[in-house]
């Protein structure tokens, strides 16, 4: 192999919210397969772990090495469009920013999408990424095929057809069975969705919450804790026209309010907690209704500017008002102050091995906490409510869960441990984050 591909010695890795740090004894960006091939044999002859690592956006520690790190900065750009198939296919280290602009100029989009779009295609999939869905699922359940080096340098492609066991499995695969180098996703022509963002209390949201649901393409919504008071999103299909915020109030509503302000009112509480409830009593109130119409990805994803750790779990859908109302009570008696909203999302069922949607329609709960700010006992008593419920946590946000437990509420937990086992019987990719949610 040639040394055309970037190299770094010793330096130390974070991820984008600063609670994860790792130092790397060397890292290595390929430009090619047969690149990343070889250098996955040098790290084994070398007795090195391996991990792939995209823009660190996930808040565990599932990218993280003190071995060999492959950053996918050289393997970017949409490979092929296919018009007849409805597909697309892009390198790994594409960011989702740059795969949705790219697709909005050739009429195309995904079907759905989180609600940011900085990360790679590769770690977003592997991590489970999802948005809020009736009938459209995460992003890792939009692809049709992918590829995949594993630990022995073979380049797979999987698919319903070709290595369907692996398929099955892989497309969230948490960087364990190998490092993706392109992925394949469903694509459809260009749409519109009407967004209506509106106020709306705690108590009526969870009364309606299964009609909210059923009723909207695309619904979510953010609690405020210390209030009663929540701001909901519907988004659903539209024939249009297109109407999407104007600069100012869009600069308003997204920059100023949801960022800007947002972030000095967050900086305010950590400095002075007593004042939090009075601070999200008025934060709840800032943001009034809007409707606006748009393609997907300029409804779909925000800016998000402040920095913070979050804890989600999914949930089945018909326990989540209940576990929503449990979090409540358990702050209202608790001495502690959250600044940041809880987020609700939705998605349906699917066929992925370690989906966190995987064979059953969830709910998701998410908690964060301002970086910086202590959040263990917080998270601590949300997770304890979680999994009371059977909750799966999401793997690329902070839990304690451990393979014992993951077994229990993933039916195909041994399906996947079983393609690890076959693809990676040395735990070439393996890291303590790994040991700890998969076993050994």
């Amino acid at each position: 192999m040639t040394d055309t591909y970037a190299r770094t010695t010793a330096s130390t890795w974070r991820n984008w919210a600063g609670n994860v740090t790792a130092r790397p004894e060397r890292a290595v960006s390929p430009a090619s397969v047969d690149e990343l091939a070889e250098a996955l044999r040098r790290a084994s002859e070398d007795g090195l772990k391996v991990k792939p690592v995209g823009t660190g956006h996930s808040f565990t520690a599932t990218a993280a090495t003190d071995g060999l790190l492959i950053r996918p900065d050289l393997l970017t750009g949409i490979r092929e469009i296919d018009r007849a198939a409805m597909t697309v296919t892009v390198e790994a280290g594409t960011p989702l920013k740059r795969l949705n602009t790219a697709l909005a100029r050739e009429g195309l989009s995904l079907t759905n999408m989180g609600d940011i779009m900085e990360q790679t295609v590769a770690g977003a999939t592997s991590t489970g990424t999802h948005g809020t869905g009736r009938d459209s699922a995460s992003i890792s359940a939009q692809i049709r095929a992918l590829e995949l080096v594993t630990a022995d340098g073979t380049l797979l492609t999987c698919s319903e057809s070709e290595n369907p066991e692996i398929f099955a499995v892989a497309r969230i695969g948490l960087g364990a069975l190998g490092v993706i180098t392109a992925i394949t996703f469903a694509v459809e022509p260009v749409f519109l969705l009407t967004a209506r963002e509106e106020p709306m209390t705690f108590d009526r949201v969870t009364a309606d919450f299964d009609q909210l649901v059923t009723e909207n393409e695309h619904f979510e919504f953010y609690w405020f804790p210390h209030t009663g008071n929540c701001n909901t999103k519907r988004n659903n299909r539209s024939a249009g026209p297109a109407a999407p915020p104007g600069k100012v109030s869009g600069w308003i509503e997204d920059e100023l309010l949801s960022n800007g302000l947002f972030q000095v009112a967050c900086s305010l509480g950590r400095a002075v907690p007593a004042a939090i409830p009075s601070i999200a009593r008025l934060s709840s109130r800032a943001l009034s209704a809007r409707t606006y119409t748009d393609i997907p990805y300029q409804v779909f994803t925000s800016p998000r500017r402040v920095r913070f750790v979050e804890m989600e779990y999914a949930l089945p859908r018909e326990v989540a008002v209940e576990a929503l109302r449990e979090v409540r009570a358990m702050v209202d008696r608790s001495p502690l102050r959250i600044s940041f909203p809880v987020e609700v999302r939705m998605a349906p069922a699917d066929d992925i091995a370690l989906s966190t949607a995987s064979g059953r329609e969830s709910a998701y709960i998410a908690v964060h906490m301002y970086r910086g700010t202590p959040y263990q006992a917080y998270f601590t008593a949300v997770e304890r409510i979680m999994t009371a419920h059977g909750g799966r946590p999401h793997w690329g946000k902070v839990n304690t869960r451990d393979a014992e437990y993951l077994a229990e509420v993933y039916p195909r937990f041994g399906e996947f441990t079983a393609v690890r086992d076959r693809l990676d019987p040395d735990r070439l990719f393996a890291n303590d984050y790994l040991r700890r949610v998969l076993g050994d």
